[in-house]
């Protein structure tokens, strides 16, 4: 039986994972690679992960789910600029240990400037670059002061760098494909979206907790809600929503759950269009009560400014809400106008407000909406078909 076991062991295939940000720290791309890892743990893959480590409270290594998870840096915000340096020395060390088959890289960030250097070192290992990006490219002159010259000469050849090294490169979206293409046009390139569990965002949830949650918010029966999961940044373009219910009845209300710097200039905005009684500030919302606040709501909307590829209008898919979005970035993927969602015009309260009057009189319209979406939902971004479709990266390296 031991014999057998590390047979078992030395057929896997080790995989080195560079990521700036990992758990606690939880995002879209996070997420997904704690989807995927944990789904191909048990078809032949182990997983090593190098990020940041950001908070002194966190370990230097633990086991994040299938994850062995080293953290480095001296546990400042400061540390994700040391991760191409002290990253670079962790995986060499770490791979005088290990032999790793396959570098997988999330985001051309700081971390994958890391995986570029390592694989300078190690040739023969093949690197495989994940783009998640969300934000324009030009979004990265905030570290120059907005600076075109410095820009131009100290960031962007090291964001290009990992597109450059990249043996293979995997994007969520058609929008990052090209982006990518643009830096460098022979590239072998492979659309795997992120995804989501369906079951988890389809759940029957008790109506008694959900009326019990709806009380808690002061959201009134009678009330339609209208409700975004976002980071309460300025790409996300949440003052637009706010705006828009100055042209809607005094019933309908905006539920807001995430946070963000945009906070307070997003309350003040609401007591300047005389809307704070209608917007809730839910907070961060842990991520296995979200589907309750889908649930309590009527419409999801997120009228983005840009946007990598977007999970949480999937989420909102599986969940059986009709969406509104922008046609913007990745969103175009999933999207279909009329037919998976409506979209609304990009920094356009008054669009926003006449695509919710469309939805709250059209039943008929929503109910083709939702049926497709979900459809699309279970069939195309379920994880578990995302894992297979990254396994079939991972193998062909």
């Amino acid at each position: 039986m031991s014999y057998c076991i590390l047979l078992y062991y030395l057929s896997m295939r080790k995989v080195l994972i560079f990521s700036t940000n990992y758990a606690p720290n939880i995002g879209g791309a996070e997420i997904a690679v704690s989807e995927i890892t944990s789904r191909l743990s048990a078809q032949g893959f182990s997983f090593f992960l190098i990020t940041s480590r950001l908070k002194r409270s966190l370990p230097k290594t633990e086991n994040v789910g299938k994850v062995a998870v080293f953290r480095v840096g001296f546990g400042t915000r400061f540390d994700k600029w040391l991760l191409p340096f002290f990253g670079l020395i962790k995986a060499l060390r770490l791979h005088q240990k290990n032999r790793f088959d396959l570098v997988w890289t999330i985001m051309a960030s700081q971390a994958a400037v890391a995986a570029s250097f390592f694989v300078f070192f190690h040739k023969k290992i093949p690197m495989m670059l994940t783009l998640q990006e969300g934000d324009e490219e030009e979004h990265l002159k905030r570290y120059v002061f907005g600076n075109t010259f410095l820009y131009e000469r100290l960031i962007l050849p090291f964001h290009h760098m990992p597109i450059l090294k990249a043996t293979r490169i995997t994007v969520i979206s058609e929008y990052l494909k090209k982006r990518a293409e643009n830096v460098k046009k022979e590239l072998k390139i492979t659309l795997v979206p992120n995804g989501v569990s369906f079951n988890f965002w389809n759940k029957k949830i008790k109506t008694e907790n959900l009326e019990r949650l709806a009380e808690s918010l002061k959201i009134k029966p009678t009330d339609k809600v209208l409700i975004t999961v976002s980071r309460l940044v300025r790409k996300n373009a949440v003052g637009d929503l706010i705006q828009s219910l100055q042209y809607l009845p005094t019933d309908i209300v905006l539920l807001i759950v995430g946070e963000g710097e945009e906070k307070e200039p997003l309350l003040s905005l609401a007591e300047v269009y005389g809307v704070r009684n209608r917007v809730i500030f839910a907070g961060k919302v842990p991520n296995d009560q979200l589907p309750s606040y889908l649930r309590i709501s009527d419409i999801f909307i997120r009228p983005s400014i840009s946007e990598g590829f977007g999970i949480s209008f999937i989420e909102g898919f599986a969940a059986g809400l009709p969406v509104i979005a922008t046609p913007v970035g990745g969103i175009t993927d999933f999207l279909i106008d009329g037919e998976t969602g409506l979209f609304c015009k990009v920094r356009s309260p008054k669009d926003i407000a006449d695509k919710v009057k469309i939805l709250l009189a059209d039943k008929k319209l929503v109910s083709k909406i939702v049926a497709n979406a979900k459809k699309l939902a279970k069939e195309k971004y379920d994880w578990d078909v995302i894992a297979n479709k990254m396994k079939e990266v991972f193998n062909s390296q």
